[in-house]
């Protein structure tokens, strides 16, 4: 494998933490989360004690203040690495507590922000509703004013998070305009009206909490308004790159764990006399996979540099996401194929990242979606 030159040596030695972090508090407990269908909170406590938590949130609101992104992608590998899918860490620091750092008030940063980063607060972000998919312009929850608050209702689903979340920011509809009607509103555990459905069963990913949500008449006070009414389409949009970039780092971390196990499968397996890694067969296709694993890597970093300068676009998230992804799920079938029927079997690790890692092309915009803004940003 190339060297990767992104990273310094304080990324390493941060690397280094996390490593001892997930060694301590996550995978001794992972199995048992995966059969509870929840990670404890105190898993989110201790992450938040470790600094593994919101690393871009300013000093004065209890962050370390470091708006670096290869901090975060050094945390997202290495959990990629421990086969930690359950704790929702990402969508945590990643996709739903920037909308409160770039958007929020001061006085909305400083009632929520320090929880945030200790991991007493736990957030999710309620988009996704049962007739709309990816289509924001066709979400149909509303949120009215009446006076110094906003009455909501409407459903959610598919969302992470979903049963331990505390605060949840909900995309609303305060007007009729398609993209203009939207806002971002923060709904607490506790408010009246504000239920939450069954913790979905999926196919992977057992361990990371999905539920549905109900809204009936909550009342939301005004000051739960993030930013401004009828700005929720552009925040959100503006929030998606780098949501579909940490998507993409896990799934290449991911891919990247499928091969090394499959590496060492391949190596101790024999059929017919000999390890199969020997069969032209397993070194060629392991050798068409770490090629690719190593060009999404060398683009990926390319990606993670660009978003650090501030010169990341919408059309090169979406190609991250959709190539990423999609490789992930073409290296981990083919890294079953290679393990046979033990492949197929739960007591492996790989079977395990199998179905983990099915969702990664649907959630965050489906493949066909990213193509839709790719072809788009050429004009088509």
């Amino acid at each position: 494998m190339m060297r990767r030159t992104i990273f310094k040596d304080d990324h390493e030695l941060y690397r280094r933490a996390v490593r001892e972090f997930l060694e301590r508090e996550i995978t001794p407990h992972h199995d048992a989360w995966e059969s509870a269908g929840v990670v404890s909170r105190e898993a989110w406590l201790a992450a938040g004690a470790g600094g593994h938590l919101c690393h871009a949130v300013p000093e004065e609101y209890g962050g370390a203040g470091v708006d670096d992104f290869r901090f975060p992608v050094v945390f997202m590998e290495e959990m990629a690495d421990a086969l930690a899918s359950g704790p929702g860490f990402a969508v945590h620091s990643e996709m739903v507590v920037p909308y409160i750092t770039e958007y929020g008030s001061p006085e909305q940063k400083l009632r929520w922000l320090p929880g945030c980063v200790d991991g007493s607060i736990i957030t999710a972000v309620a988009m996704s509703e049962p007739g709309t998919g990816s289509d924001l312009a066709a979400i149909s929850t509303k949120a009215v004013r009446q006076g110094d608050s906003y009455v909501v209702n409407g459903t959610k689903t598919f969302i992470s998070n979903g049963q331990l979340a505390d605060l949840v920011v909900v995309v609303a509809r305060t007007s009729d305009d398609p993209h203009r009607g939207l806002s971002l509103l923060v709904i607490e555990r506790g408010m009246a009206g504000f239920e939450r459905g069954r913790n979905l069963a999926k196919v992977g990913m057992k361990a990371q909490d999905t539920s549905e949500l109900f809204f009936n008449d909550v009342r939301v006070p005004e000051n739960n308004l993030i930013g401004e009414e009828g700005a929720g389409f552009f925040y959100l949009m503006s929030g998606l790159e780098r949501e579909r970039l940490t998507i993409a780092v896990g799934a290449v971390a991911t891919a990247a764990k499928a091969l090394a196990l499959t590496r060492d499968y391949v190596q101790e397996r024999t059929a017919f006399g000999r390890p199969i890694g020997r069969f032209q067969n397993s070194r060629f296709l392991m050798a068409e996979l770490a090629t690719e694993v190593q060009v999404a890597q060398v683009f990926l970093d390319r990606c993670t540099m660009e978003l650090v300068a501030g010169r990341f676009t919408a059309d090169t998230a979406a190609m991250a996401k959709w190539w990423c992804t999609e490789l992930q799920l073409r290296v981990v079938d083919r890294c079953v194929q290679l393990h046979g029927g033990y492949g197929y079997m739960t007591e492996y690790p790989i079977a395990r990242i199998y179905a983990d890692s099915r969702a990664q092309t649907i959630y965050g915009g489906t493949t066909e979606i990213m193509k839709e803004i790719i072809g788009r940003g050429m004009g088509l």
